[in-house]
């Protein structure tokens, strides 16, 4: 590797470290906003705790995709599920904002960056939707586990990207433990809201 194409690589390295500053919806258990670059290392783990339930699947691809499915979210940020709209393009943007950071990079390193995004995109390949499911995983999984605003919406976390999740039986099996944590803080909040109302007085009896 020359040393032209180690500074246009350390340059995209740079502009990449931008993923740790953009924030998503979801919160810590501690209560601090998580960035998208966090996200992306735990679903990386994920993948690696579930490796051996992924027979048949090339795994290094897997962590390849894991690494850059939202990587295009360093330019423009993160739109949470819940706030996208129908005419919203989410994915033209990223695509774009990738080429973007890309465009320090040698023509190979940037052809197979993008093709890798492209085939998480549009989940061609058996390694691609099983990375959609993890993602979609994961983002339940910090959800549940977060110290999130009393109005958050778990409710909406019981449908989202069940079109993936269901796929495998390893993913649906996980996603039925992690819907019972959902269905839990479900519970819990509805008990937090109802002890938060205010307590209505009864009527002064009359007594005359």
């Amino acid at each position: 590797m020359d040393t032209d194409t180690l500074q246009g690589r350390l340059e995209f390295l740079r502009q990449a470290e931008r993923l740790k500053d953009v924030l998503r919806s979801a919160h810590s258990s501690g209560g601090r906003q998580e960035s998208t670059a966090e996200h992306t290392w735990r679903l990386c783990l994920m993948a690696m705790m579930l490796e051996e339930g992924l027979t048949g699947l090339d795994f290094a691809r897997i962590l390849k995709l894991c690494v850059i499915h939202d990587l295009g979210e360093a330019i423009h940020g993160d739109v949470p599920a819940i706030r996208q709209t129908p005419g919203l393009d989410k994915g033209a943007q990223e695509r774009q904002d990738l080429l973007t950071l890309a465009g320090p990079l040698d023509a190979p390193a940037r052809a197979q960056l993008l093709a890798l995004w492209d085939d998480y995109e549009n989940a061609s390949s058996p390694e691609a939707r099983a990375v959609k499911a993890m993602d979609k995983l994961e983002t339940l999984l910090q959800h549940n586990q977060g110290a999130n605003d009393p109005d958050f919406d778990y409710a909406f976390n019981l449908d989202y990207g069940r079109k993936y999740t269901d796929a495998l039986p390893l993913f649906r099996e996980l996603r039925r433990l992690v819907d019972a944590d959902t269905q839990a803080r479900i519970r819990e909040q509805a008990a937090a809201r109802a002890a938060d109302a205010p307590q209505r007085s009864l009527p002064d009896r009359d007594v005359t």
